[in-house]
């Protein structure tokens, strides 16, 4: 396709710098991917900011915002654009549905699948997808089809696809994006399972989905029928500590009553890790063996200093009946990186605490350095029997499988 604005040198320069770096990093490596990432002006789908904030590597650039100014649609960073372009695998000729429109990333399809391909974007918003078809139209992408319908219900008029990307969080893997992918076709899709989002990209492998890659991201969540917000325990006593849970509160969130009446028990680890080291399979671990897992915030307004996490609107934590607990670090004596420690407040805490550090040194001698977990994804109502799993979450639609592989 020729793009009927450029844009100006400094444009094109901002771009070829935005590529170089994340070539250099790692998320871009296929020259296909590296070409089309040169050639689209992604300013021009991203008219709300600066050059310097459309072409900054790592930050998204939000397009729609509700009145609480809580994020509505985004146009994804370029890092986090290149690594889902990556695992889709793109090839020319091929179909393919984008789910959550932009224009930019339907963009980009475009130009991986050819002029013998199809890309077929949706969202469920018409102010999204009026926008998106008018700044395809504007910059000479009038072949991707534009589509206003909630992806979640039945698509059959669409036909079916090689590809299926979504790009909004998604908690739920409802029947119509399976039902529209080929044999053998990929499904790439930010999913959210205990708290925890990954860009997953899954093979359809006869009834079910199987995963081949998976990196930590995050995504303006899904609207529609799918949509489904996390739920917010606020501990009594202590209005600032909130914690999230995914999959349901606590059978009796009551019993955390007491809880910060108690002294706070400090344990550390002896889990040492460098600076930049990847921790995402330690979340995952946390998320599959400890069943009380969520995650904890803390309202800077309200912060009276009776937890200290080493970050106050991320903690992994965990519930177990009248005790809950969080990690945070602390520097190493060379200062050369982190050690982990286990924080626990409750009647009974320094039992607990020692659980929780007992399964992030489970993950330093077990998974530490390894891969992500496999992750399937199987119809609601599949048999336990029939799903291989260290872990199953039950959704609405699905049955999400985490099964380690092994050491």
């Amino acid at each position: 396709m020729t793009y009927t604005t450029v844009g100006s040198d400094e444009a094109a320069r901002l771009r070829n710098e935005v590529v170089d770096r994340l070539v250099a990093d790692g998320a871009i490596f296929s020259p296909e991917v590296e070409a089309v990432m040169r050639k689209v002006p992604r300013h021009a789908f991203a008219p709300e900011a600066t050059l310097g904030k459309a072409y900054a590597p790592y930050s998204a650039v939000i397009t729609k915002t509700d009145e609480h100014g809580l994020q509505l649609s985004s146009v994804s960073a370029p890092q986090i654009q290149a690594m889902m372009l990556e695992q889709a695998l793109v090839r020319p000729g091929m179909r393919v549905l984008e789910i959550g429109s932009g224009g930019l990333n339907a963009a980009y399809l475009a130009e991986l699948v050819g002029e013998a391909g199809d890309v077929v974007t949706v969202d469920i918003d018409s102010t999204v997808t009026d926008r998106a078809r008018r700044l395809l139209d504007e910059h000479g992408c009038g072949r991707v089809r534009v589509v206003c319908v909630d992806a979640a219900e039945p698509l059959d008029d669409l036909g079916t696809f090689d590809l299926v990307m979504v790009t909004a969080g998604a908690w739920d893997i409802p029947p119509a994006w399976t039902e529209r992918l080929t044999p053998g076709g990929r499904l790439v899709v930010p999913l959210r399972m205990r708290g925890l989002t990954r860009s997953v990209a899954f093979v359809r492998v006869d009834d079910h989905l199987e995963s081949e890659s998976a990196f930590v991201c995050g995504f303006v969540p899904m609207q529609g029928s799918t949509a489904h917000r996390e739920e917010l325990l606020l501990v009594a006593g202590a209005p600032e500590i909130g914690l999230r849970f995914d999959d349901g509160l606590p059978a009796d969130p009551s019993l955390l009553a007491n809880a910060v009446t108690t002294p706070r028990v400090e344990l550390w680890t002896g889990v040492e890790v460098g600076r930049g080291e990847l921790v995402d399979t330690l979340q995952m671990h946390l998320a599959i063996t400890l069943p009380g897992f969520c995650v904890m915030t803390v309202d800077p307004d309200l912060d009276t200093g009776i937890v200290t996490p080493s970050n106050r609107s991320f903690s992994l934590a965990a519930v177990d009946g009248t005790d809950f607990a969080y990690l945070t670090v602390r520097r190493t004596e060379d200062d050369k990186g982190v050690e982990y420690g286990v924080h626990a407040l409750g009647p009974t805490a320094s039992g607990f605490a020692k659980i929780v550090a007992d399964h992030v040194r489970a993950w330093d001698r077990d998974r530490r350095g390894g891969p992500n977990p496999v992750f399937r994804v199987y119809p609601a109502g599949t048999p336990d029997a029939q799903i291989l799993a260290d872990r199953i979450i039950d959704k609405v639609h699905s049955r999400i499988s985490l099964a380690w592989p092994p050491a």
